[in-house]
């Protein structure tokens, strides 16, 4: 039997421990009884983005956008359909870069959109520009 991985809960941000075997039984929160995994990308704040990258033990896919960006809401569709693929072995968040401004400084975030892939907290890779579903489930699998 494996390690317990901790997933952070989309709704209350209480950290679960998870059998890995038990990703895909649609696990619900210990402290919230919401579903841990929706098959949609989840807007965080700058504290809520810390605790999600820092203590999510899957990977998690980070899309730094901002409302005024043409770009950003052409890819806003293609993202949430890539979340409903890659959920529940990645966990998909947005990221507001006009509200969180020390985040997408602290990641030197140039352009956008740009999403950035984490594993056990650490940046593991980068892309900018708008990108279908296709291609962002193709990059991120390619890192996996």
């Amino acid at each position: 039997m494996s390690d317990p991985i901790h997933i952070v809960c989309p709704q209350c941000d209480a950290v679960n421990r998870l059998a890995p075997a038990r990703l895909s039984d649609n696990p619900v929160c210990g402290k919230c009884a919401q579903a841990l995994f929706t098959g949609k990308p989840l807007d965080v704040t700058s504290e809520q983005f810390a605790r999600h990258v820092g203590r999510n033990d899957i990977p998690v896919l980070v899309d730094f956008w901002a409302d005024w960006c043409g770009p950003c809401k052409m890819m806003a569709p293609h993202y949430a359909q890539a979340a409903q693929r890659l959920e529940p072995r990645v966990r998909l968040l947005k990221l507001d870069t006009e509200c969180a401004q020390d985040v997408s400084a602290r990641f030197a975030i140039r352009s956008i959109p740009t999403l950035v892939l984490f594993k056990g907290g650490r940046e593991v890779a980068r892309q900018a520009g708008a990108m279908d579903a296709g291609r962002i489930t193709a990059w991120v699998e390619s890192h996996l």
